[in-house]
């Protein structure tokens, strides 16, 4: 399958949503049109992914550059899977990060995880082959399908930022649960990408 969340596609897609719902024509007028966000595909991605859990963009984005300096010109699964824990440690993975990364290399490397089959298969196919890998929950499935794969309709299922996104996009007094967030977003299939894309640019934007 082709890519398919360009920038045309995006604009596109919210369009058809903003025809039929008055809540995220306004938010488009306010913060405007997200733009495509494009990953490479296979294991560098993975591996950005894997440390960017549950810590913030700024530390994540430290580690994940303290990381590649160890790992040198050559980002790929050999290279670090001879590097030591000791070295991990010190580039800031948690212990178990350690672990998940070193299996994510070595499943790659063995082909356990064909990189280049997933694009061949459907969002539910796809995300239950990577869910398959240790530290690669839905979340973290969900995220390379639509950066690396561009899938035009998933929503991260309990993203912080997506949901407190679409409480400003819906004018809700609270954000909604993720089982709320779910429902609401379900809405806006088959374009439920561009929304999340959308419902993140309007998060932390102060005019809505």
């Amino acid at each position: 399958m082709r890519f398919q969340l360009t920038n045309n596609a995006i604009k596109k897609s919210l369009d058809k949503v903003a025809a039929r719902d008055r809540n995220v024509r306004r938010a488009l007028d306010v913060v405007g049109y997200p733009e495509a966000r494009r990953r490479p595909e296979g294991f560098e991605t993975f591996l950005r992914i894997i440390v960017g859990q549950q810590v913030s963009v700024a530390a994540a984005n430290a580690i994940y550059g303290r990381l590649i300096g160890a790992l040198g010109p050559e980002v790929s699964e050999s290279r670090l899977l001879r590097l030591r824990e000791s070295t991990l440690r010190k580039a800031g993975l948690s212990k178990a990060k350690c672990t998940y990364v070193r299996a994510l290399a070595r499943i790659i490397r063995d082909g356990e995880l064909d990189v280049a089959a997933l694009r061949e298969l459907s969002d539910e196919e796809a995300l239950v082959q990577i869910q398959a890998v240790p530290g690669l929950g839905r979340w973290s499935a969900e995220i390379y399908l639509m950066f690396s794969l561009g899938r035009p309709d998933l929503w991260p299922r309990g993203d912080v930022g997506a949901m407190r996104g679409l409480q400003k996009i819906m004018e809700l007094e609270a954000r909604p649960t993720i089982a709320e967030a779910d429902d609401l977003a379900r809405r806006y299939s088959p374009h439920r990408t561009a929304m999340a894309l959308l419902a993140w640019r309007c998060a932390n934007a102060t005019a809505l």
